[in-house]
This record gives structure tokens, C-alpha cells and sequence, in this order.
């Protein structure tokens, strides 16, 4: 008891002695709880999803845009808008332009019941019904189809932060990066191994799930499988440069694992990982563009659900490029070999 009670309290004087890794496991419950509590808390539970087309001039004053349970979400394309119905991400889209108009998924029990409620919004005799009707077809995405590309997305993420930032910190506080400075191998050839090594094994774990996955299921594919390559590895390799700008000079695990929980808990919660942010805050929505992870699930998504190339996701390529740019530069800056 004697040796197990000595091992015990120095663990925990280890612990809290480790002033970042100590207030990180304070503080981190407390900003998970918190922002979970801004971003979904209501007292309503919105049961139908309504795009607007707003070209600037719609007159929202309708009585059924005051309806409740209906979550009525503004878009400046009309195009954009139905591009979301024929995939039943929305349930109606109506214009309130001059020229009062409304369509429906014919495939869609949401929008024939919404269609009910919007004639029965009318004061005026139904005779007097000015909408007119028109319909889209295009069949539901299922859940399983829409979640793939964002499950492929986590994998890496977890893959280049852990893999890779998490064994540079380990190697250097077990000095074993001392030992490498000792011989002829450079910061560059280092750096550029880890970053070749887990590309690698990143690209075949998703090559593998996927295609093993899908002789069962039969994913939803649209697009290109040459393009969604392409899109994964440039996502790869941004997030792998954002595990070594991580680890580019820490030397203490438990701290090193609290940043890394910092950055990866965001990102799996606000890229559109496990659910829509349509219809969500705008200031999250913008928020969550800061992070790697959504740009690579919004192109991955659009790819496979609807068919996008790659010249239609530019956007969302050029962040990519951009912060692997920034994440290489800055970690091969300020990369330290010792503690």
C-alpha cells in the first residue's frame, strides 16, 4: 500500500503541477456545456423546414410565415433552394415576390401537409388562393448517405491530430526527438516522413471503410469518385498540417491533449459532421467556416449528394490550400526538437 499510496499522490501532484493540462480539464466541460446550451437550446422544437426565396423585394408579412413549429429559412438563389427540396432537406419552398408562388416534393409527406397549411392561412374565401403551385421531383437522401461523407471526414481528423500531433509530443517528451537531432536526418525530412507516412495510411483506412461499407449499404454517389479523392486528400493533408502545428513545441502530453480536444471537439460538433447546420444561427454558420473539417464535409457532401466538381467547389478548395499553407509554414517555423 505503502509503494501504490507513493505512486498515487505523485501522479496527482504530476497532474496539477501541469498548470495547462490542469486548467484545460476545468474549463473545457464548462465551454462545452455553455456553447451547447447557445447554439441548440429553444423552447420550441421546429417540426418543418420552409425556404424563402428572398430576392430583396418579398413581402414577408404572410400571415403563414407566423407559423409555429415551422422553421422558415431565407435564400437569395431560388436555384439553391430547390436544389434542397428535390433532396427533401426542405420541405416547401415558396416565393413572396410579386408573383406568389410554392413548391412541393411530390415524394414528400411534409410538403403536402405544409401545402395544407399554407392554404388554410388565407383569410380571404379559397376561391381567392393566389399561390400558384408548382412541383419538384427528386428522391430523399437517406440519413446513411448524408452521414458517410462526414463519418470519412472524423476518422481522418482523429487520424492526423492524434497520429500525428500527439506521437511528436510523446516522441519529444520521451527525448526521443533529442536522439533524432543527433544524427544527419533534418526538421524537413522529419516533418516531411510523418506527413507522407500518414497521408498514406489516412487515405487507404478511407478508401478501405468506404468501399467495404458501401458493398453493403450502396452509397449515394453523384459525382466523381476522382474528384472526392481528391477532396479528401487535400483535407487530409490540411489536417495533418494542423496536428504538427499543434505539436511543433509542446512537450507535455496531458496539455497536448486538451489542445487537441480543443480543436477537435468544435470541429466534429459544427462542420455538419451528424447534423445540418441549415436554418442554424448565422454567426455559427460563419464560425464554423474557420475549421478544416467543414470544408472538407461540405465538398465531400456536395460530391456525392449532388453531384458537384470540382471547379463548383473552388471556395471551399481555396481554404483548404490556404491553411495547409499557413499550418506548414508556421509549424516548420516553430518546430523545436527538445523540450
Amino acid at each position: 500500500m505503502r509503494r501504490f499510496w507513493a505512486v498515487f499522490v505523485a501522479r496527482n501532484k504530476e497532474f496539477y503541477r501541469d498548470r495547462g493540462a490542469f486548467g484545460w480539464n476545468l474549463l473545457f466541460p464548462v465551454i462545452v456545456i455553455f456553447g451547447f446550451a447557445y447554439s441548440f437550446s429553444g423552447n420550441q422544437q421546429n417540426l418543418y423546414k420552409v425556404g424563402i426565396f428572398d430576392s430583396g423585394q418579398a413581402d414577408h408579412s404572410n400571415e403563414f410565415t407566423r407559423t409555429q413549429y415551422v422553421d422558415f429559412i431565407k435564400y437569395p438563389s431560388l436555384n439553391t433552394a430547390l436544389e434542397r427540396l428535390r433532396h427533401q432537406q426542405l420541405d416547401m419552398v415558396i416565393s413572396l415576390d410579386k408573383q406568389e408562388q410554392y413548391w412541393i416534393n411530390e415524394s414528400s409527406p411534409k410538403g403536402y401537409l405544409l401545402e395544407r397549411v399554407l392554404k388554410g392561412s388565407v383569410t380571404a374565401p379559397i376561391e381567392n388562393f393566389k399561390f400558384e403551385k408548382k412541383s419538384v421531383q427528386g428522391q430523399e437522401i437517406r440519413y446513411v448517405d448524408w452521414l458517410i461523407s462526414g463519418l470519412l471526414a472524423l476518422n481522418m481528423m482523429f487520424s492526423a491530430l492524434f497520429g500525428v500531433g500527439y506521437t511528436i509530443v510523446r516522441y519529444r517528451q520521451n527525448h526521443v526527438l533529442r536522439r533524432l537531432k543527433a544524427t544527419p536526418l533534418s526538421a524537413f525530412e522529419f516533418l516531411t516522413a510523418q506527413i507522407a507516412s500518414r497521408l498514406v495510411l489516412m487515405i487507404c483506412v478511407s478508401i478501405a471503410v468506404y468501399a467495404g461499407c458501401n458493398a453493403i449499404l450502396h452509397f449515394q454517389m453523384l459525382g466523381s469518385y476522382l474528384d472526392l479523392f481528391v477532396v479528401l486528400t487535400l483535407g487530409a493533408l490540411c489536417l495533418i498540417s494542423l496536428g504538427l502545428l499543434i505539436a511543433c513545441r509542446i512537450s507535455s502530453e496531458e496539455f497536448a491533449g486538451g489542445l487537441l480536444n480543443l480543436v477537435s471537439w468544435p470541429m466534429m460538433f459544427l462542420s455538419g459532421a451528424w447534423f445540418s447546420l441549415e436554418g442554424a444561427n448565422p454567426w455559427i454558420k460563419r464560425f464554423a467556416l474557420i475549421f478544416p473539417l467543414t470544408h472538407v464535409i461540405d465538398s465531400s457532401r456536395a460530391i456525392m449528394t449532388e453531384g458537384a466538381r470540382l471547379s463548383e467547389l473552388g471556395s471551399h478548395l481555396g481554404a483548404l490550400t490556404g491553411m495547409t499553407l499557413l499550418f506548414l509554414s508556421v509549424s516548420a517555423f516553430l518546430f523545436k526538437w527538445e523540450t
